[in-house]
């Protein structure tokens, strides 16, 4: 029997971002409008006050490239994991936002990347 209780959870994402910058910033950048229309102003350290989810803050989402358009969003706090609930929360309010084209959620480290028979032979 297996106990997913405790394991770690992330998003794969897909968009049209070049860089693991600029998906960050497509992250980011609705949330702190959104934080910015309802307080009036935005400092840095508000990220950890920016909810993306419940129990889930801006500031503790990381963004890796694992492949061209294709990235990792997870949390970049190891005593806050993302849980099942939590990423298909995060998962929720991007899909909302609509900035990547693709949101799915996976057990953090088993994303493996499809190789076309083109790619093989290259």
């Amino acid at each position: 029997m297996t106990d997913k209780k405790g394991s770690e959870y992330c998003l794969i994402v897909e968009g049209a971002y070049l860089t693991d910058g600029e998906a960050e910033h497509a992250l980011r950048d609705p949330f702190i409008e959104d934080w910015v229309e309802q307080t009036g102003h935005f400092k840095i350290h508000n990220m950890n006050d920016i909810q993306v989810t419940p129990g889930v803050t801006l500031g503790s989402l990381g963004v890796v490239m694992l492949d061209e358009r294709v990235f990792e969003i997870a949390s970049v706090d190891p005593e806050h994991p993302l849980t099942e609930h939590k990423a298909k929360g995060v998962a929720e309010a991007l899909r909302r936002q609509d900035m990547f084209d693709e949101v799915n959620v996976e057990p953090r480290g088993e994303f493996n990347l499809q190789v076309t028979p083109e790619e093989e032979t290259s």
